[in-house]
């Protein structure tokens, strides 16, 4: 058991030392970190979406952005989409599951404002739903996905490839990437 103990720790590192060694990927996180400070500034929103883990992940980095990160400075807006179960049961029910995250930007997103969407495959229907529809309104579009990219590929504004295929190196990649997101918005904005 120990050698598999060291086996995934081995993988899981290495995945971060690929991307920190990959400058294509820290110039993203640059861009997306200017981009989403843009957007607070000019008093738009940051929305966030994805399925499973990466709900989870998009909750995270929502509720980081929007309580707190690092520094104690007046809460941003930021809302992950997968949190009122209500409306995803209902859209689900009566327009299909796909259609669940284009609805809820559809009423509440604007130009602007910037979706931040995550899927390992890259090729969630309703997250690419999402996209599309936040595209239509102007909205700016981040995606955060693996190596593949699936079907985000050229829908995005920005979009972040984790140089791996295993969903729980990607996912470990994402929450990475949120976290330097946060405190680099935080730092940016409340220094």
């Amino acid at each position: 058991m120990q050698e598999s103990i060291y086996k995934i720790i081995k993988e899981s590192s290495d995945n971060f030392n690929n991307i920190s060694n990959d400058k294509n990927i820290t110039l993203e996180i640059e861009k997306i970190i200017d981009l989403i400070v843009n957007a607070f500034l000019n008093d738009n929103k940051l929305l966030l979406c994805g399925n499973g883990g990466s709900a989870s992940d998009a909750q995270h980095i929502a509720a980081e952005l929007s309580g707190r990160f690092l520094k104690e400075r007046k809460p941003l807006y930021a809302e992950a989409l997968n949190v009122n179960t209500s409306f995803l049961t209902a859209v689900a029910n009566d327009y299909g599951f796909e259609k669940t995250y284009a609805r809820m930007i559809e009423a509440s997103g604007k130009r602007g404002d910037i979706l931040l969407a995550l899927s390992t495959s890259g090729n969630s229907p309703n997250v690419l739903l999402a996209i599309q529809k936040a595209n239509e309104l102007g909205m700016k579009t981040i995606g955060l996905t693996g190596s593949d990219g699936g079907e985000m590929n050229g829908i995005c504004n920005i979009l972040i490839k984790i140089p791996s295929s295993n969903t729980a190196r990607i996912q470990e990649a994402h929450i990475l990437t949120g976290h330097i997101i946060c405190q680099l918005v935080e730092e940016k904005m409340f220094d």
